[in-house]
């Protein structure tokens, strides 16, 4: 997916969908789940943020360095995030055959991020199956 870029404020989603099994037992559809409003995904990729003016920005002075017009206010999802994200916002799209979602940074309402010990114990399981 080298080719992939995503503008603004906006985040690429990799959607949890399927089947999923309440506390109790009861195996929920993956189409009762579309009905729900929050929905769960990993965070694939992030755009730069939001464009904020930049103050050092000036057009009047022809021998000074160019800058950029605008900055980015970097965004709180990091790739791998796990996110709880609101479903209406959504729009899915198909890259490399496979569906993923584009939403808005603002309809994400949590994240979890992997710890460093998570990370490493995964490279560890598969370097040990590597093996």
């Amino acid at each position: 997916m080298g080719e992939l870029i995503v503008i603004g404020d906006r985040v690429l989603i990799d959607p949890q969908d399927g089947e999923r099994q309440t506390d109790s037992g009861l195996v929920l559809p993956a189409s009762v789940l579309e009905k729900e409003k929050v929905a769960r995904g990993t965070v694939v990729r992030v755009g730069p943020g939001y464009t904020i003016p930049n103050p050092d920005y000036s057009e009047g002075e022809p021998w000074s360095p160019a800058q950029d017009s605008v900055r980015y206010l970097p965004l709180q999802a990091r790739p791998g995030d796990e996110a709880l994200y609101l479903r209406k916002g959504a729009v899915e799209i198909r890259y490399d055959d496979r569906a993923y979602l584009i939403i808005h940074h603002g309809d994400i309402l949590a994240l979890v991020r992997p710890s460093e010990t998570d990370l490493l114990d995964d490279l560890k399981n598969i370097l040990g199956g590597a093996e």
